[in-house]
């Protein structure tokens, strides 16, 4: 018990020597015990002569704390080296018992379970580590020659990124030329520059809605398709979150009622189960798609 005990303080002492700042809830989640009990172990840190700094509602150990640095050195990786050993991990072949045991372990104190679950490619951890501490740091940041499906073209984006979303694959950004508040993808991020200039439209910094199909507008669609049960599979492996759209109508139906930002993810899905797929009830999308098919017919008689 003391052992146990002993390991949380010690947990606990790593967080509040951070760059990052948590609230006494955040502090509770993270160590799995409730935020009475943090408040007991940072009375038992002052008791100790450790000075605690609050600013608002954050909580860190003061650098001015006796042995401040020796217990740093001791315990504390700096992000750098936290990010290496992620990586190194990463790296490990297979998914034991031991790699899952250290990521854990890892991501329990340090801020990179932002990085756990991202699709891994070249270059690409780098460039959402330089997005996480832009936004940390409430820095503005160009994207270097992100490549744009709407435009079909590469050019640089100046953005305020304020929130990965929960695959950790597309990053929550407020972009001041349009200003609006954009969905950007990871993977078509060139390079990431993190600018000197702060954020200077925090106001407005909103997340926004996010279809079945990951994408975001200001538009909504509704359609409904009736699907087989290989459509229905297909579906919920290539898109998690429509599982909670589908209802069973029979032993080998299934409906699929959602709103969508685009038409466009709906219609590539349905075009490549033309067999598998009945749409029903969605006006739009039978233009939308009726417009598709013959644009795919002519270029076939070409």
């Amino acid at each position: 018990m003391e052992l146990y005990k002993f390991e949380r303080q010690l947990r606990l002492m790593m967080l509040l020597t951070q760059n990052r700042n948590y609230t006494i809830e955040e502090l509770g989640e993270r160590l799995d015990m409730s935020t009475r009990n943090v408040y007991r172990y940072i009375d038992a840190f002052k008791m100790a002569g450790f000075v605690i700094r609050k600013k608002g509602k954050f909580y860190s150990l003061d650098k001015s704390s006796p042995y401040f640095k020796d217990i740093t050195s001791l315990v504390h990786f700096t992000e750098e080296e936290a990010y290496i050993l992620k990586r190194a991990i990463e790296n490990v072949d297979g998914n034991t018992t031991l790699k899952q045991n250290l990521k854990q372990k890892l991501y329990k104190v340090y801020d990179y379970d932002i990085l756990s679950e991202i699709v891994v490619r070249r270059g690409i951890g780098d460039n959402v580590h330089s997005i996480y501490e832009a936004i940390k740091q409430k820095k503005q940041v160009l994207f270097h020659r992100y490549k744009s499906s709407n435009s079909h073209a590469e050019k640089d984006r100046l953005v305020e990124p304020f929130s990965f979303t929960t695959n950790n694959n597309e990053i929550w950004c407020y972009e001041p030329s349009s200003g609006k508040n954009k969905l950007f993808k990871v993977s078509r991020i060139k390079s990431v520059e993190v600018l000197e200039t702060s954020w200077e439209e925090e106001e407005f910094h909103k997340e926004g809605y996010i279809d079945i199909f990951h994408n975001s507008s200001d538009q909504r669609y509704s359609i409904m398709l009736r699907l087989s049960m290989a459509a229905a599979n297909l579906l919920v492996e290539e898109f998690p979150l429509a599982e909670q759209c589908l209802v069973q109508e029979d032993e080998s139906h299934w409906l699929l009622t959602a709103k969508v930002c685009r038409l466009e993810g709906p219609a590539r899905f349905v075009m490549g189960l033309i067999e598998e797929v009945e749409v029903i009830n969605s006006p739009e999308f039978n233009v939308f798609l009726e417009e598709k098919v013959k644009i795919a017919v002519n270029r076939v008689k070409v």
